[in-house]
């Protein structure tokens, strides 16, 4: 499994995936969940992918490949984010259709949770979370992120402190922690952390960071975060009916 962020500000997006796949407690690996494609100055897409990493690569790879062949619509030609959430729909039902009873008979789940984010020309950034039946959704003004794998450990930090309104750093701040609580409870995920900021109308992803356990500054966050929240702890008067 896997924990992926995508935040809808109004400067831009912040997205995020840790890297670790598990398939059981001695295979352990580091694989990124974290996908671009892109046209400099007229469009940048990524995918940020969750479930079984076999599925997952399948529709990430054929969506490259109709790329190459660039002889129908695909993921670097269509005219909107809608279109390119419809394409990934598409490939991830494609996968059900050729993959889910072979997994059934193996006993194993079909599982894939895709999120589109990015932003075309003649468009604002947009996201869209493409489920596992290949149907999506986009998120409101007011609940303008996503979150995909294991998000409950890291869920809560996201619903109080994210906006539309955000400012972008600190969105990064709450991402962080928001993957440190998950870490903390959660053997599936772990660093290193893709993290992308996308400013509106850039059309890049140059901004990117691999934040590995050791990165100087997400261990200061963490210290921070985990004293802050003992202090708050320690400060709130006790209850008078006791």
């Amino acid at each position: 499994m896997t924990y992926c962020v995508a935040l809808l500000l109004d400067e831009g997006l912040v997205l995020a995936s840790d890297t670790r796949t598990n398939a059981g407690v001695d295979q352990v690996a580091i694989f990124p969940k974290m996908h671009h494609f892109l046209v400099r100055g007229e469009r940048m897409i990524t995918l940020l992918t969750a479930g079984n990493l076999a599925v997952t690569q399948s529709v990430v790879n054929r969506l490259r490949e109709a790329v190459k062949k660039d002889d129908g619509p695909h993921i670097n030609n269509v005219s909107s984010l809608f279109d390119a959430a419809t394409l990934v729909g598409d490939e991830v039902r494609y996968a059900f259709e050729r993959d889910a009873e072979h997994l059934k008979n193996h006993n194993a789940d079909f599982q894939a949770s895709i999120i589109v984010a990015g932003q075309i020309k003649g468009e604002t950034p947009r996201l869209f979370n493409v489920y596992n039946a290949g149907n999506f959704i986009e998120p409101s003004l007011e609940t303008p992120y996503f979150q995909i794998g294991e998000i409950k450990y890291g869920k809560p930090i996201i619903d109080r402190v994210i906006k539309h309104d955000t400012e972008m750093m600190d969105a990064v701040k709450c991402i962080l922690i928001s993957f440190d609580s998950t870490i903390r409870s959660n053997i599936s995920v772990a660093a290193p952390i893709d993290l992308l900021l996308y400013h509106t109308n850039s059309f890049h992803a140059d901004n990117q960071q691999r934040i590995v356990e050791s990165d100087p500054y997400y261990a200061l966050l963490r210290k921070g975060w985990s004293e802050g929240l003992k202090k708050v702890f320690h400060d709130i008067p006790n209850p008078e009916w006791l």
